[in-house]
């Protein structure tokens, strides 16, 4: 029996080769391992900035700093669409320190016709109040405290009643013995012919 040479130096690369191979190789896994090194570190910021938003100690400080910025400031409606923020500053200048004028838009950037003034100082609130129904650009101005949201807390309405849809009757206890069979109910109809006596 023969057996087929094989030219081995066809398999095996020269020396160089496989070190400029083994080089690359070390390269490409130092590069991996820097880039999961960078994943974990930033998986890690994440999951402490997550465990800190659902902390309820810091829920409650922000809901604190939020109530104690809603009770130094008021909410001013029917506000002129062309009105810009600087002239509610100046509107509501002598009442106290304005600290911001929120004008509220829609998703278009449309202003809603409302806005929100924030004073530095509590007691400008009630100076504000009494600019209530004073007029800007032509318009008379709603001025009220503004309240505080809730998150969670959403105002219950009942549903209206629609006036299209039929009232459902009340229900009714079921026969005890039908006459007419099971599910069945007698069906009242007018006669065909006009008769006067009915």
């Amino acid at each position: 029996m023969e057996h087929a040479k094989v030219d081995m130096a066809g398999v095996e690369g020269t020396p160089d080769n496989n070190e400029t191979e083994l080089e690359d190789m070390q390269k490409r896994l130092k590069e991996m391992e820097d880039e999961s090194a960078a994943l974990r570190e930033m998986q890690a910021k994440f999951e402490s900035q997550m465990a800190s938003a659902q902390d309820p100690g810091s829920a409650a400080a922000t809901q604190a700093n939020r109530e104690e910025a809603d009770s130094r400031s008021v909410f001013v409606g029917n506000v002129d669409y062309s009105c810009t923020p600087e002239e509610v500053h100046q509107h509501f200048q002598p009442c106290g320190t304005v600290n911001r004028v929120t004008i509220r838009t829609d998703k278009f950037g449309q202003p809603k016709g409302y806005a929100y003034v924030e004073f530095l100082e509590a007691e400008a609130v009630q100076e504000a109040l009494l600019l209530n129904d004073s007029e800007l650009h032509g318009r008379h101005l709603k001025v009220t405290a503004k309240r505080t949201n809730v998150p969670g807390m959403k105002q219950y309405r009942p549903r209206r009643p629609n006036p299209y849809m039929r009232a459902s009757s009340p229900i009714v206890a079921p026969y005890l013995y039908s006459p007419y069979g099971y599910g069945k109910v007698p069906r009242f109809r007018m006669p065909m012919r006009y008769s006067p006596y009915f």
